[in-house]
């Protein structure tokens, strides 16, 4: 198979190299999202989540441990990460198998977020500037 038509395959891990992951193409969706708790989560301004396919998703080194915390919208977030480090590392749904949402900061070449949708805009922290053309949702689109 020629190289240039295969889809990306892209690593990532947690900050201490005890897990480590890859997936194969391009991500369904990139988020940058503002709320509260992907401010905790992050100990940053925003959460970047990255959202693939849970079938082109693989582990490929390392065990990580869970905790699960409900969500606004009533369902059960189940978090991964390092027993290591601590670094958070993918956010899956309970009881769905479509997609995974990987943490932005864990890809080893970071994604361009130029057509990242930003949500929680009403959560943002000041001086925060978005894109003028960035699209945008003041709280969890529909």
């Amino acid at each position: 198979m020629n190289d240039e038509l295969s889809p990306p395959l892209r690593h990532g891990g947690c900050q201490c190299g005890a897990i480590r992951y890859a997936f194969q193409g391009d991500p369904l969706r990139l988020i940058v999202c503002h709320c509260r708790e992907c401010q905790k989560q992050s100990a940053s301004a925003f959460g970047i989540s990255v959202f693939v396919p849970r079938e082109r998703f693989h582990v490929t080194l390392g065990t990580p441990r869970f905790w699960s915390r409900p969500t606004d919208s009533g369902r059960t977030l189940e978090c991964a990460f390092c027993p290591n480090c601590g670094s958070r590392v993918w956010h899956q749904h309970a009881g769905a198998d479509d997609a995974i949402s990987i943490k932005g900061g864990s890809l080893d070449e970071p994604l361009d977020l130029r057509d990242a949708t930003h949500i929680w805009t009403s959560r943002k922290l000041s001086g925060i500037i978005l894109p003028h053309d960035a699209l945008q949702h003041p709280s969890q689109p529909d």
